[in-house]
């Protein structure tokens, strides 16, 4: 079959003939529709993201909307390596039938993305029924919009999001949601204003999914509020992803002064079992409206043209 083939880490894919995957007596080949290149591809891919297993050559993808033998529209994902989504066909563990309305590309471009952050309020949620203030670091990336999003579906009372890219940030200001826009070349000035915006609305949930020295500013703002014995205002902090670094100093007097849990969220951590599990239900936010996710459509024959694209939209590879 045709794919898109990564020969080494760090070398751009290319599309080029791969063996067929191996089959399964209860799984069926699924047809590609759409595949995102997500941040996860790209760092499985070039084998710097924990979960890979370093094996070379592969197909890169781990999710994907694709087409069943009797037409049906499905979102799967987690083929076993070395095979990935993109490519002409695939064997998954699992699939879900897309709902009505739902449109297959902003599928595959924003489920991944939408899970990361869906997953810690799922689970949130459960722990102790209400949301309360939600935090959310990297806001204006397609995981933290779309985590800004699902917070207000899934009940959270307010929304404070934290960006660098203001036009993204603008767009979702809002009555329940706060705005705090992360300047680079004015940490001081940023880590104020989120200590105000902390200091107004005291979160109970922090979605971290930059970490590196914007962690170290958020946990400064945390502890700024000063000690507590306020038994409601515990404060769950999820790391997700590293985009702006992947080590960040947690300081000792934040973890005294206030009850705080600080945990990760991401395969490992939550099992697939559970992830699966959770597919409907985000599926069902697409279709209704609740999410979308910008897309830009590459054909598997232009994979080093996905691989090299940037901006606001997600690449999603579709067949030739």
């Amino acid at each position: 079959m045709r794919a898109a083939v990564v020969g080494t880490p760090d070398a751009t894919p290319v599309y080029a003939e791969f063996p067929d995957p191996q089959q399964h007596p209860d799984r069926e080949p699924l047809q590609l529709v759409g595949a995102g290149l997500h941040h996860v591809v790209r760092g499985l891919a070039s084998a710097r993201h924990y979960g890979s297993n370093r094996a070379f050559p592969l197909v890169p993808g781990i999710d994907a909307v694709a087409r069943t033998r009797d037409g049906r529209l499905v979102y799967t994902g987690l083929p076993r390596s070395p095979w990935g989504t993109m490519a002409e066909r695939m064997v998954t563990p699992f699939d879900v039938e897309l709902p009505a309305g739902a449109d297959p590309l902003a599928v595959a471009a924003g489920m991944n993305p939408g899970m990361s952050g869906w997953m810690p309020l799922i689970a949130r949620r459960k722990e102790v029924g209400a949301l309360g203030t939600v935090l959310v670091l990297g806001a204006t990336g397609m995981s933290g919009s779309l985590a800004v999003r699902a917070a207000l579906a899934l009940g959270a009372d307010r929304v404070i999001a934290s960006g660098r890219d203001h036009e993204a940030l603008e767009r979702l200001h809002g009555v329940d949601v706060a705005t705090v826009p992360l300047a680079h070349r004015e940490p001081a000035a940023w880590a104020a204003a989120l200590g105000a915006a902390v200091a107004q609305a005291p979160p109970a949930l922090v979605l971290d999914f930059v970490w590196g020295p914007v962690a170290e500013a958020a946990f400064a703002a945390l502890a700024g509020t000063g000690p507590s014995d306020d038994e409601t205002s515990d404060v769950a902090y999820v790391q997700i992803g590293s985009l702006a670094g992947t080590e960040a100093a947690l300081p000792a007097a934040l973890l005294r002064s206030r009850r705080i849990r600080v945990t990760g969220s991401g395969v490992g951590s939550v099992s697939k079992a559970q992830m699966i599990a959770e597919v409907p239900e985000v599926l069902a936010r697409f279709a209704d409206g609740t999410f979308d996710a910008p897309y830009t459509a590459y054909p598997l024959s232009r994979i080093g043209e996905a691989w090299a694209h940037q901006g606001r939209t997600r690449a999603v590879v579709v067949p030739d």
